[in-house]
């Protein structure tokens, strides 16, 4: 899957912006402030809205105040989102839009969603999934059996049990809905990094864990997975660690007889290993990163906040490469940084940059900036012209 274009409004501090042309690494720089958690928290909050509902997933973001919360300050009207993508190259563009507003006693509800496809560059959208206000239809075709719009086998839906429901959420379960399917699958997957150090050193109970959680508690229940069930991968990331952190010669998880797990290091100049609440900051977190980018089931959608925070930062241009090659395989990648080192290592295309004005975000591609691309050209290297002061209006304002 790649996201193509993303279109946010009354979302926080976006309250109106479109991001085009989104390639397959993204990387952001932006003041504090800007926005670009508020950017992650879009595709955290289709997860949440799909796996609960609308309501649940705007108290988590927005606490007690919820929607008006996480509206725009200032602002009236719906929040609207839509996220347009192709599943695979030289597919349909698919776009997928939710509008959020209260009813009439303040309730969030979903106004309206639709699911488009389209064939072209300027053919007109097919809908497969229409909905306002809890009510609407649902296509059944494969999206390959459509020709043309008569093709369209529509089928009406009865009212959602409730109005901050989501259509995708319940049709998804359905077969005979594939494009709702295919979508379903897609944001239940979709990964948003909120790694923390303390929450990884943890000792899990003896579980079964496939995939890193978004903190990083499972980490020792995935190694002991990956071991079990992917040793090709397991050794592929011990040697990347061994690599990166001086003197690890092995990573294991040991189960205790009282039902923990344990993640031990061993140090090539001790003879007992070390348990990781005694490792470095450093040495969990580039475990957690390469343990994301080496799955063996990637997810579609990967975002990762300040990946070089506690790394050294001549490991940080090989990290950028890891994360591009994973974008490459077929996922796509979305980081916010705040590190010189780490962008020197992004190409022109991939770099964006948030400005924050009047309390409101916009976005910027580096690569629609004549004299930062002059400056690439000639050999250049983004990091060096973010801190000389090149990307307008990045700095805070003062």
């Amino acid at each position: 899957m790649q996201i193509e274009r993303i279109r946010i409004r009354n979302f926080r501090a976006f309250r109106d912006v479109e991001m085009l042309h989104i390639p397959r690494l993204v990387t952001m720089v932006g003041a504090n402030g800007t926005g670009k958690s508020s950017l992650f928290s879009v595709f955290g909050f289709l997860r949440d809205a799909m796996n609960t509902n609308v309501r649940t997933a705007l108290a988590k973001l927005g606490g007690s105040r919820g929607f008006h919360e996480v509206r725009s300050r200032n602002c009236d009207g719906p929040i609207e989102l839509e996220v347009a993508y192709r599943i695979r190259p030289r597919q349909p563009l698919v776009s997928y839009s939710v509008s959020i507003n209260l009813d009439r006693s303040g309730k969030p509800i979903v106004e309206r969603e639709i699911l488009r496809y389209r064939r072209g560059e300027h053919g007109k959208p097919w809908h497969f999934l229409d909905f306002k206000r809890g009510k609407g239809y649902a296509v059944t075709n494969e999206v390959t059996e459509v020709k043309k719009a008569a093709d369209l086998d529509r089928e009406e839906q009865e009212t959602l049990k409730s109005p901050d429901l989501l259509a995708i959420k319940g049709l998804a379960q359905f077969e005979r809905f594939p494009a709702v399917v295919a979508l379903g699958n897609l944001i239940e997957r979709w990964h948003v990094s909120d790694f923390h150090i303390s929450r990884a050193r943890v000792e899990p109970e003896a579980g079964y864990a496939e995939h890193l959680s978004r903190e990083g508690e499972n980490l020792a229940l995935v190694i002991e997975y990956l071991h079990d069930n992917h040793p090709k991968v397991f050794s592929t990331i011990k040697n990347a660690l061994q690599k990166r952190v001086p003197g690890i010669t092995q990573v294991e998880s040991k189960q205790t007889e009282e039902g923990r797990v344990l993640l031990k290091f061993q140090d090539e100049a001790f003879a007992d290993p070390f348990l990781a609440r005694h490792v470095s900051d450093g040495t969990i977190k580039m475990l957690a990163y390469l343990t994301l980018l080496y799955d063996p089931d990637p997810h579609p959608l990967l975002c990762v906040e300040e990946p070089e925070n506690q790394l050294y930062p001549t490991l940080l241009e090989e990290l950028v490469e890891e994360f591009r090659a994973y974008a490459q395989k077929g996922g796509q990648v979305l980081i916010s940084t705040h590190s010189p080192d780490f962008l020197n290592a992004a190409h022109l295309e991939e770099v964006f940059w948030l400005q924050k004005h009047g309390g409101y975000t916009t976005i910027h591609r580096a690569s629609d900036n004549q004299q930062v691309a002059a400056y690439m050209a000639d050999g250049g290297r983004m990091g060096h012209l973010w801190k000389q002061g090149f990307f307008k209006g990045v700095e805070p304002e003062g």
